[in-house]
Formats: structure tokens, sequence, C-alpha cells
């Protein structure tokens, strides 16, 4: 069975109401079970700031699908809850990212691992850390070792 953690993030519509019902749809994912949820986090949009703030949550699954099945399965249920890729960093209804997967490094066309920006990112690195406070990120460290570099990045559990 392989660890995989996904990011959930929103900010139209209710987002806490859309993360929570997510969390439902990870959880109906083919050959993958969900093994625990962080809590929701109220966070400030990165990049285009003008826009509601973001609720963000982390989602630690066991799955046998492999990265890119995976990715897929994420991707369908973003379009599911009505997403729409237009613009880089706008509002969106759902986005789930794939972060990691085991110790994974991957370099591919549609598919980074760990997800290239996760330690820059207070959103990502809280729930993560309070799911899996002594993970260590591959070819990055420990977890809590880039808590401290996000510490002014705006976020409310």
């Amino acid at each position: 069975m392989n660890i995989a953690y996904v990011a959930l993030g929103a900010n139209l519509g209710d987002p806490a109401a859309t993360i929570r019902a997510a969390f439902g749809a990870l959880a109906n994912l083919p050959e993958s079970r969900v093994v625990h949820c962080s809590s929701l986090y109220r966070t400030a949009p990165v990049g285009n700031t003008e826009q509601p703030e973001f609720i963000n949550a982390v989602a630690a699954l066991e799955t046998t699908l492999a990265p890119e099945s995976l990715l897929d399965a994420l991707f369908d249920i973003e379009a599911r809850f009505g997403r729409i890729r237009t613009e880089k960093n706008g509002p969106r209804t759902l986005d789930l990212d794939l972060l990691l997967y085991n110790n994974q490094q991957l370099n591919l066309p549609r598919l980074t691992l760990p997800h290239p920006r996760l330690h820059l990112r207070a959103f990502v690195l809280y729930p993560l850390a309070e799911l899996a406070p002594d993970l260590q990120l591959p070819g990055r460290g420990s977890i809590a070792a880039w808590l401290p570099a996000v510490a002014n990045q705006g976020i409310v559990k």
C-alpha cells in the first residue's frame, strides 16, 4: 500500500462545505482509503490577492493507484466540483494537488513529486505537519524545518 498526501483548497461558494464534501469524494476513490484528514485552515490567497480567502486542508490516503492514475482521479473530482482551469492562482471551486507519494521523486510533464512548491506554502505545510509532524520531504528534509520559513504567511486554523 502506498501513502499519498493530497492538498485541498477552495475559495468560491461555501469553501468549508466544499472541502468537507471533497474529503468524502476522496474516500470514494477506487483502490484507496482516506487515513487522516487535517483540520480546515483559512489562508490568504497567493499570487492574485484580489480574490476571497481560501479554505485549505490535507488528506492522507492509502492507495494502490499509481501516481499518474491518482492524479487523473483527483482531476476528475475537481471537475465534478465545477473546477475550470482558466487563471493561474485564480479563484477556484476546488483545487486538489498531489503533494507526496511515498518518498518518490518524479519529474514528468504532468506531475512533479514532491509538489514543487509545497515547502514554500503555509497552506500546505501546516495541515501536512498536523497529520505527519515527523514527515521527511524527499530532497528537502524535515517538514518541521520548513515551518519557520512560512510562519509570516497568513493562516488560521
